[in-house]
């Protein structure tokens, strides 16, 4: 198994990291959603977040020239608590090892800049490969995406200064 590139993102990704999104979340989330809220909640999640993207704390995976993975980490309101944010592997690549080299990136980075605790809301299929990285669940959540729109998630986190 090749290992991707990983580098910080910049805005220059954000049609990529916007296309990625898009015919990712859908195949992904259609694993452990029902297809009408897939159909409500993919328009609504996949959409890349220039803030994020220029954030200096979001990465790219990249293998021959094109964006396969992302995803980032942004500083919380208490002190060395960050947010894991908008990871996303390319569909039909799960279990290759992109989704955790960008994870790892971050768990480095995020560590560098002081960090000792993150958090994330994983999506339902997604629980399982964060606890492989060490996250722990917190319970079920429902977060919500818009007006009747209530999107089931787990709320996880993990400890940096415990690795």
């Amino acid at each position: 198994m090749m290992t991707p590139a990983i580098r910080t993102a910049s805005r220059a990704d954000l049609t990529a990291i916007d296309a990625l999104l898009s015919r990712s979340y859908g195949r992904q989330l259609a694993m452990a959603y029902p297809p009408s809220l897939v159909v409500m909640a993919v328009p609504i999640l996949s959409r890349a977040q220039p803030r994020l993207i220029g954030s200096g704390t979001y990465y790219v995976a990249e293998e021959a020239g094109m964006i396969v993975g992302a995803g980032g980490w942004t500083r919380g309101v208490f002190p060395g608590f960050a947010h894991v944010r908008h990871v996303v592997t390319d569909a039909g690549r799960g279990r290759s090892g992109i989704g955790r080299a960008v994870l790892e990136h971050g768990f480095a980075t995020a560590r560098a800049a002081g960090m000792t605790r993150l958090a994330c809301m994983a999506t339902l299929n997604a629980e399982g490969f964060y606890a492989r990285l060490g996250f722990r669940s917190l319970g079920r959540i429902s977060v919500p995406l818009g007006p009747g729109i209530d999107f089931p998630a787990v709320r996880m986190e993990k400890r940096l200064d415990r690795d």
